[in-house]
């Protein structure tokens, strides 16, 4: 006896990205260039990956400034880009920010653009 298996809809955006689903409306296309931007420097890439690999994932801006050898408004700066981007988040303690890597981000960056 054969057991007949209902069908699924045939929804595309269950296998496809949001670059390849169609055509962006204008925001989604804002959000996600702000996203590119801010990953297309090399320090903020650098910077990223210094908290990601810190012990506890987390990283005061005071100990970001000397492995990129830049001044700490620039840091700042690079900082504030990549938390504005969605890719890093900010918390302030006394007169020191804290950053962490947004959980998913690059993972929901990379699907973005995968066929």
């Amino acid at each position: 006896m054969t057991t007949q298996l209902p069908l699924l809809a045939n929804d595309a955006t269950a296998c496809c990205s949001r670059v390849t689903r169609g055509v962006l409306k204008a925001d989604e296309a804002e959000r996600m260039a702000a996203t590119f931007k801010a990953l297309g420097d090399p320090t903020r890439l650098r910077l990223l990956s210094l908290i990601a690999a810190s012990e506890d994932g987390e990283a005061c801006i005071c100990d970001l400034t000397e492995p990129v050898g830049l001044s700490q408004p620039t840091v700042s700066h690079h900082m504030r880009q990549l938390v504005e981007a969605g890719l890093a988040m900010r918390e302030q303690r006394g007169r020191w920010a804290y950053f962490r890597v947004v959980p998913d981000a690059l993972e929901d960056a990379a699907r973005a653009i995968q066929p």
